[in-house]
């Protein structure tokens, strides 16, 4: 079974969990799940599924790597990294916020958690446009040619015609450059 059937029956499976959201934002009325409300049930239906998440940091990314842990083909998944300056705090408590935080949005992207939506609670619609900018760096770190591939066709379903030059430039710079990497 591929990694991305995996990925998609785990999270079938983690969304049939009855989880209950404990963090409460007072001001705006609504609750959230806060991490520890579900990554030790996330990580028994990976497990269940052979998958293993590897979260890290550098100085600009926040990644998840999840690996299947039968063939080793992995998904990557990255954020931006963010900031925090909380009053009272050391810089490493603040570095810890910020990197709890980011755990926690990127096992949210990783099993599609839905959460509250300001955006959805305004008042008018909202037409909502992909970020070309984040896709194409989705394709430029792709670390293998089948992620490149899911990557492009997924970039391409989703985008209109106007950015689509741009995707297939990207895509087939990073295809040369793994290909060169391949052994011979």
């Amino acid at each position: 079974m591929s990694i991305y059937m995996k990925l998609n029956a785990a999270r079938a499976k983690f969304h049939a969990l009855k989880l209950q959201k404990t963090g409460e934002n007072k001001f705006a009325g609504y609750k959230y799940f806060e991490l520890g409300d579900f990554l030790i049930p996330a990580m028994e239906v990976f497990a269940e599924h052979d998958l293993c998440a590897i979260v890290s940091f550098d100085k600009e990314l926040a990644t998840m790597r999840i690996v299947n842990l039968v063939d080793n083909a992995e998904i990557v998944i990255t954020s931006p990294m963010g900031s925090a300056s909380l009053k009272g705090c050391h810089e490493v408590q603040n570095i810890g916020a910020v990197e709890t935080y980011q755990r926690r949005y990127l096992w949210v992207a990783a099993l599609e958690i839905v959460e509250h939506d300001a955006v959805d609670a305004s008042d008018g619609p909202v037409e909502r446009k992909p970020d070309v900018a984040a896709i194409l760096r989705g394709i430029s770190n792709a670390q293998t040619l089948d992620i490149l591939r899911a990557n492009y066709e997924a970039a391409m379903q989703m985008l209109p015609q106007a950015h689509q030059a741009a995707i297939k430039k990207a895509t087939n710079a990073r295809k040369a450059e793994l290909t060169e990497k391949e052994p011979a």
